[in-house]
């Protein structure tokens, strides 16, 4: 997928922890583990929306278009 997604790298620099921002934005903390590896097919707006306000970012900060990685029409090993 050409989407990656940097949540981590936010959430370390906001010293917050996968179960703390779970909670926050009311997701479970295996949902919030598929989305923080990039195997979510998609997220909700609203979800996103949530993320942003308590890590205090913008989408842009979470969410990167890497052209050179293979796309979801594209066979991946």
């Amino acid at each position: 997928m050409r989407i990656v997604i940097n949540l981590d790298v936010m959430m370390a620099k906001r010293k917050i922890s996968s179960n703390e921002l779970a909670e926050k934005i009311g997701i479970t903390p295996a949902n919030l583990s598929i989305l923080k590896t990039g195997k979510a097919k998609a997220v909700r707006f609203s979800t996103l929306e949530k993320i942003c306000e308590v890590l205090d970012c913008q989408p842009g900060d979470i969410l990167e278009y890497d052209p050179t990685r293979p796309g979801a029409d594209e066979q991946e090993e």
